[in-house]
Protein backbone atom coordinates (compact mmCIF):
# COMPACT_ATOMS: atom_id res chain seq x y z
CA UNK A 1 0.00 0.00 0.00
CA UNK A 2 1.41 3.13 -1.02
CA UNK A 3 2.07 6.11 1.64
CA UNK A 4 0.34 9.23 1.41
CA UNK A 5 2.51 12.03 2.39
CA UNK A 6 0.91 14.03 4.65
CA UNK A 7 0.80 18.50 3.65
CA UNK A 8 3.20 19.52 6.46
CA UNK A 9 5.65 16.62 5.57
CA UNK A 10 6.36 17.90 2.12
CA UNK A 11 6.17 21.60 2.77
CA UNK A 12 7.02 21.80 6.29
CA UNK A 13 5.32 22.60 9.59
CA UNK A 14 6.02 26.06 9.10
CA UNK A 15 4.07 26.61 5.48
CA UNK A 16 1.90 29.58 5.55
CA UNK A 17 -1.59 28.40 5.38
CA UNK A 18 -4.92 30.00 5.48
CA UNK A 19 -5.75 28.58 9.63
CA UNK A 20 -8.45 25.89 9.45
CA UNK A 21 -11.28 26.25 11.52
CA UNK A 22 -12.11 23.39 13.95
CA UNK A 23 -15.34 21.87 14.99
CA UNK A 24 -15.60 24.54 18.02
CA UNK A 25 -15.22 27.24 15.64
CA UNK A 26 -11.65 28.07 16.79
CA UNK A 27 -8.44 28.10 14.69
CA UNK A 28 -4.97 27.79 15.65
CA UNK A 29 -2.77 30.70 15.21
CA UNK A 30 0.59 30.93 15.71
CA UNK A 31 2.05 33.33 17.91
CA UNK A 32 4.54 34.84 15.47
CA UNK A 33 1.65 36.15 13.50
CA UNK A 34 -0.07 37.58 16.83
CA UNK A 35 0.54 41.53 17.41
CA UNK A 36 -1.17 43.46 20.49
CA UNK A 37 -3.78 46.06 20.40
CA UNK A 38 -2.70 49.39 19.56
CA UNK A 39 -2.53 51.11 22.53
CA UNK A 40 -4.02 48.40 24.76
CA UNK A 41 -5.08 50.49 27.95
CA UNK A 42 -4.69 47.68 30.27
CA UNK A 43 -1.59 46.85 32.68
CA UNK A 44 -0.48 43.34 32.25
CA UNK A 45 0.13 40.78 34.46
CA UNK A 46 3.93 40.56 36.30
CA UNK A 47 4.87 38.58 38.78
CA UNK A 48 3.16 35.57 40.91
CA UNK A 49 -0.17 36.24 38.82
CA UNK A 50 1.84 35.56 35.69
CA UNK A 51 4.20 33.09 36.75
CA UNK A 52 0.81 30.70 37.87
CA UNK A 53 -0.57 31.66 34.56
CA UNK A 54 2.57 30.13 32.88
CA UNK A 55 2.44 26.97 34.75
CA UNK A 56 -1.16 26.63 34.40
CA UNK A 57 -0.87 26.95 30.85
CA UNK A 58 2.23 24.57 30.71
CA UNK A 59 0.10 21.58 32.53
CA UNK A 60 -2.97 22.54 30.77
CA UNK A 61 -2.09 24.58 27.68
CA UNK A 62 -4.48 27.43 26.60
CA UNK A 63 -8.00 26.83 27.33
CA UNK A 64 -9.91 29.99 26.87
CA UNK A 65 -9.13 30.85 23.58
CA UNK A 66 -8.38 34.23 22.49
CA UNK A 67 -9.74 36.92 20.07
CA UNK A 68 -8.15 38.60 17.26
CA UNK A 69 -9.03 40.45 14.05
CA UNK A 70 -7.12 40.37 10.96
CA UNK A 71 -4.79 43.34 10.48
CA UNK A 72 -2.75 43.24 6.96
CA UNK A 73 -0.67 40.16 7.43
CA UNK A 74 -1.09 39.80 11.29
CA UNK A 75 -3.60 39.19 13.45
CA UNK A 76 -4.25 42.06 16.12
CA UNK A 77 -5.24 40.21 19.57
CA UNK A 78 -8.37 41.92 20.92
CA UNK A 79 -8.86 39.31 24.22
CA UNK A 80 -5.82 37.21 25.59
CA UNK A 81 -2.82 39.77 25.94
CA UNK A 82 -1.82 37.86 28.86
CA UNK A 83 -2.61 34.46 27.99
CA UNK A 84 -0.46 35.10 24.53
CA UNK A 85 2.56 36.38 26.72
CA UNK A 86 2.64 33.27 29.29
CA UNK A 87 2.17 31.01 26.18
CA UNK A 88 5.66 32.10 24.61
CA UNK A 89 6.62 31.51 28.06
CA UNK A 90 5.74 28.00 28.38
CA UNK A 91 7.02 27.42 25.06
CA UNK A 92 4.24 27.15 22.99
CA UNK A 93 4.15 27.99 19.23
CA UNK A 94 0.32 28.43 18.56
CA UNK A 95 -2.90 28.78 20.70
CA UNK A 96 -6.40 28.57 20.01
CA UNK A 97 -8.19 31.36 18.40
CA UNK A 98 -11.42 32.86 17.55
CA UNK A 99 -11.13 35.29 14.60
CA UNK A 100 -13.40 38.15 14.38
CA UNK A 101 -14.40 39.99 11.55
CA UNK A 102 -15.98 42.99 10.43
CA UNK A 103 -15.65 45.04 13.53
CA UNK A 104 -15.91 48.37 13.67
CA UNK A 105 -13.16 50.39 15.94
CA UNK A 106 -15.69 50.46 18.93
CA UNK A 107 -16.59 47.20 18.75
CA UNK A 108 -13.11 46.38 18.72
CA UNK A 109 -12.26 48.58 21.68
CA UNK A 110 -15.27 47.08 23.46
CA UNK A 111 -13.92 43.58 23.38
CA UNK A 112 -11.08 44.55 24.79
CA UNK A 113 -12.46 46.27 27.49
CA UNK A 114 -15.18 43.95 28.09
CA UNK A 115 -12.87 41.01 28.44
CA UNK A 116 -10.59 42.61 30.55
CA UNK A 117 -13.36 43.59 32.84
CA UNK A 118 -14.44 40.03 33.35
CA UNK A 119 -11.06 38.63 34.77
CA UNK A 120 -11.39 41.44 37.33
CA UNK A 121 -13.46 43.29 39.39
CA UNK A 122 -13.91 47.40 38.46
CA UNK A 123 -12.31 48.28 42.28
CA UNK A 124 -9.11 46.28 41.07
CA UNK A 125 -8.50 48.58 38.07
CA UNK A 126 -5.73 51.22 37.92
CA UNK A 127 -7.62 54.77 37.81
CA UNK A 128 -6.63 55.05 33.73
CA UNK A 129 -8.35 51.43 33.28
CA UNK A 130 -11.62 52.40 34.91
CA UNK A 131 -11.83 55.11 32.81
CA UNK A 132 -11.09 53.12 29.67
CA UNK A 133 -13.84 51.16 30.74
CA UNK A 134 -16.08 54.12 31.80
CA UNK A 135 -15.33 56.07 28.38
CA UNK A 136 -15.93 52.64 26.51
CA UNK A 137 -18.89 51.74 28.02
CA UNK A 138 -20.24 55.50 27.73
CA UNK A 139 -20.02 55.76 23.87
CA UNK A 140 -21.39 52.35 23.26
CA UNK A 141 -24.32 53.11 25.23
CA UNK A 142 -24.86 56.31 23.63
CA UNK A 143 -24.82 54.67 20.08
CA UNK A 144 -28.49 53.00 18.76
CA UNK A 145 -27.39 49.45 17.36
CA UNK A 146 -24.62 47.69 20.23
CA UNK A 147 -24.14 44.37 18.41
CA UNK A 148 -25.04 42.74 21.62
CA UNK A 149 -25.38 39.08 19.41
CA UNK A 150 -21.46 39.31 19.13
CA UNK A 151 -20.44 40.76 22.65
CA UNK A 152 -23.32 37.52 24.16
CA UNK A 153 -20.14 35.40 22.18
CA UNK A 154 -17.82 37.12 23.39
CA UNK A 155 -19.00 36.72 26.80
CA UNK A 156 -19.08 32.87 26.27
CA UNK A 157 -15.62 32.21 24.84
CA UNK A 158 -14.21 34.45 27.35
CA UNK A 159 -15.77 32.11 30.35
CA UNK A 160 -12.71 31.18 32.29
CA UNK A 161 -12.56 28.76 34.94
CA UNK A 162 -11.45 30.94 37.88
CA UNK A 163 -13.19 34.03 36.49
CA UNK A 164 -13.90 37.04 39.62
CA UNK A 165 -17.41 35.92 41.16
CA UNK A 166 -17.11 39.72 42.34
CA UNK A 167 -20.82 41.50 42.83
CA UNK A 168 -19.93 43.97 39.90
CA UNK A 169 -19.40 40.76 37.13
CA UNK A 170 -22.44 40.83 34.80
CA UNK A 171 -22.28 39.44 31.39
CA UNK A 172 -21.63 41.90 28.69
CA UNK A 173 -24.89 41.56 26.77
CA UNK A 174 -26.83 42.30 29.77
CA UNK A 175 -24.39 45.48 30.93
CA UNK A 176 -25.32 47.07 27.77
CA UNK A 177 -28.82 46.52 27.69
CA UNK A 178 -29.75 47.32 30.96
CA UNK A 179 -31.58 50.31 32.01
CA UNK A 180 -29.31 50.89 34.76
CA UNK A 181 -26.51 54.24 34.32
CA UNK A 182 -23.12 53.41 34.46
CA UNK A 183 -22.77 55.11 37.77
CA UNK A 184 -25.05 52.58 39.62
CA UNK A 185 -23.27 49.78 38.01
CA UNK A 186 -19.74 50.37 39.30
CA UNK A 187 -21.40 52.55 42.17
CA UNK A 188 -20.17 55.98 41.90
CA UNK A 189 -21.95 59.01 41.74
CA UNK A 190 -22.32 60.70 38.37
CA UNK A 191 -19.66 63.32 39.16
CA UNK A 192 -17.12 60.56 39.63
CA UNK A 193 -18.22 59.27 35.94
CA UNK A 194 -17.90 62.60 34.77
CA UNK A 195 -14.33 62.47 36.18
CA UNK A 196 -13.44 59.38 34.83
CA UNK A 197 -14.48 60.89 31.47
CA UNK A 198 -12.06 63.63 31.87
CA UNK A 199 -9.29 61.18 32.93
CA UNK A 200 -9.21 59.60 30.25
CA UNK A 201 -8.53 62.38 27.71
CA UNK A 202 -5.13 63.11 29.50
CA UNK A 203 -1.94 61.80 27.42
CA UNK A 204 -0.59 58.23 27.96
CA UNK A 205 2.00 59.24 30.17
CA UNK A 206 -0.30 61.61 32.31
CA UNK A 207 -2.43 58.63 32.75
CA UNK A 208 0.59 56.52 33.72
CA UNK A 209 1.48 59.32 36.80
CA UNK A 210 -2.32 59.42 38.01
CA UNK A 211 -1.98 55.43 38.54
CA UNK A 212 1.25 56.40 40.07
CA UNK A 213 0.09 58.69 42.84
CA UNK A 214 2.19 61.37 41.08
CA UNK A 215 -0.69 63.48 39.82
CA UNK A 216 -4.06 63.09 41.88
CA UNK A 217 -7.10 61.78 40.48
CA UNK A 218 -9.07 65.44 40.55
CA UNK A 219 -5.36 66.99 39.55
CA UNK A 220 -6.05 64.71 36.88
CA UNK A 221 -9.32 66.20 35.43
CA UNK A 222 -7.95 69.76 35.71
CA UNK A 223 -4.87 68.75 33.57
CA UNK A 224 -7.44 66.70 31.16
CA UNK A 225 -8.22 70.71 29.50
CA UNK A 226 -4.80 71.22 28.89
CA UNK A 227 -3.46 70.71 24.87
CA UNK A 228 -1.50 68.14 24.22
CA UNK A 229 1.56 70.33 23.60
CA UNK A 230 1.13 71.30 27.39
CA UNK A 231 -0.01 67.77 28.62
CA UNK A 232 3.36 66.52 26.99
CA UNK A 233 5.96 69.74 29.00
CA UNK A 234 3.82 69.15 32.56
CA UNK A 235 4.73 65.47 31.69
CA UNK A 236 8.17 66.61 31.21
CA UNK A 237 9.03 68.57 33.99
CA UNK A 238 6.77 66.01 36.69
CA UNK A 239 9.36 63.30 35.26
CA UNK A 240 12.20 65.16 35.20
CA UNK A 241 12.14 66.40 38.43
CA UNK A 242 9.76 63.93 40.26
CA UNK A 243 7.16 66.20 41.13
CA UNK A 244 4.19 65.78 42.16
CA UNK A 245 0.53 67.63 40.90
CA UNK A 246 -2.04 68.40 43.41
CA UNK A 247 -4.90 70.02 42.35
CA UNK A 248 -4.07 73.76 43.89
CA UNK A 249 -0.95 73.46 40.89
CA UNK A 250 -3.30 71.59 38.82
CA UNK A 251 -5.98 74.84 38.55
CA UNK A 252 -3.12 77.14 38.60
CA UNK A 253 -1.51 75.37 35.19
CA UNK A 254 -5.19 75.52 33.61
CA UNK A 255 -5.42 79.04 34.59
CA UNK A 256 -2.23 79.96 32.77
CA UNK A 257 -3.08 78.10 29.64
CA UNK A 258 -6.42 79.95 29.39
CA UNK A 259 -4.77 83.51 29.94
CA UNK A 260 -2.49 82.58 27.48
CA UNK A 261 0.75 82.62 28.99
CA UNK A 262 1.28 78.70 30.32
CA UNK A 263 5.24 78.29 29.00
CA UNK A 264 8.11 76.14 30.44
CA UNK A 265 9.26 78.32 33.10
CA UNK A 266 6.09 79.23 34.26
CA UNK A 267 4.55 75.85 34.57
CA UNK A 268 8.23 74.74 36.56
CA UNK A 269 7.19 77.39 38.72
CA UNK A 270 3.68 75.90 39.57
CA UNK A 271 4.23 72.71 39.64
CA UNK A 272 7.83 72.60 41.52
CA UNK A 273 5.56 74.78 44.36
CA UNK A 274 7.98 78.02 43.94
CA UNK A 275 4.55 80.43 42.62
CA UNK A 276 2.35 78.67 45.44
CA UNK A 277 4.73 79.76 47.62
CA UNK A 278 5.04 83.29 46.28
CA UNK A 279 1.18 84.05 46.17
CA UNK A 280 0.24 82.05 49.22
CA UNK A 281 -1.61 83.90 51.86
CA UNK A 282 0.55 84.61 55.27
CA UNK A 283 -0.82 82.09 57.82
CA UNK A 284 -2.18 84.07 60.83
CA UNK A 285 -0.09 84.49 63.67
CA UNK A 286 -0.43 85.95 67.34
CA UNK A 287 1.97 88.42 68.60
CA UNK A 288 3.42 87.72 71.99
CA UNK A 289 1.36 89.13 74.97
CA UNK A 290 5.09 90.35 76.19
CA UNK A 291 5.47 92.45 73.24
CA UNK A 292 2.11 93.79 73.77
CA UNK A 293 2.85 95.07 77.20
CA UNK A 294 5.98 96.48 76.12
CA UNK A 295 4.25 98.93 74.00
CA UNK A 296 0.97 99.33 75.38
CA UNK A 297 -0.88 99.80 78.78
CA UNK A 298 -2.77 96.85 79.65
CA UNK A 299 -6.03 99.15 79.32
CA UNK A 300 -5.61 99.77 75.57
CA UNK A 301 -8.25 99.05 72.72
CA UNK A 302 -7.57 96.27 70.50
CA UNK A 303 -8.69 98.04 67.67
CA UNK A 304 -6.09 101.35 68.66
CA UNK A 305 -3.33 98.48 69.29
CA UNK A 306 -4.11 97.19 65.69
CA UNK A 307 -4.16 100.69 63.93
CA UNK A 308 -0.81 102.15 65.73
CA UNK A 309 0.98 98.54 64.60
CA UNK A 310 -0.25 99.04 61.08
CA UNK A 311 0.87 102.62 61.16
CA UNK A 312 4.41 101.05 62.65
CA UNK A 313 4.77 98.77 59.57
CA UNK A 314 3.77 101.05 57.15
CA UNK A 315 6.44 103.80 57.98
CA UNK A 316 8.85 100.59 58.61
CA UNK A 317 8.19 99.42 55.32
CA UNK A 318 8.55 102.73 54.12
CA UNK A 319 12.13 103.24 55.02
CA UNK A 320 13.23 99.59 54.04
CA UNK A 321 12.17 100.80 50.68
CA UNK A 322 13.84 104.14 50.75
CA UNK A 323 17.11 102.94 52.07
CA UNK A 324 17.18 100.14 49.00
CA UNK A 325 16.09 102.78 46.51
CA UNK A 326 19.55 104.62 48.05
CA UNK A 327 21.77 101.46 47.92
CA UNK A 328 20.74 100.77 44.18
CA UNK A 329 22.07 104.47 43.26
CA UNK A 330 24.89 104.05 44.71
CA UNK A 331 25.74 101.08 42.99
CA UNK A 332 25.05 102.47 40.31
CA UNK A 333 27.08 105.48 40.23
CA UNK A 334 29.87 103.00 41.74
CA UNK A 335 29.36 101.22 38.53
Amino acid sequence: MKKVETFASIFGEDHSEVPSEKQDGTTSLKLDDLIPFRNHPFKLYEGDRFNDMVESIKNYGVIVPIVVRKVDDKYEILSGHNRVNAAKEAGLTEVPTVIKEGLTEEEATLIVTETNLMQRSFSDLAYSERATVIATRHTAMKKQGVRNDLLDEIEKLSKAPDLSADSTFRPMGEKLRSDQNIGEEYGISPRNISRYLRINELSAPLKDLVDEGKIAMRAGVDLSYLSQENQEMVEAIISENTFKVDMKKAALLRKHEKEGNLNWNTAQKIISGDMLKSTGKVKPFKLEPTIISKYFNPNEDKKAIEKTIEKALDFYFSQMKNQSHDIEEGEEMIE
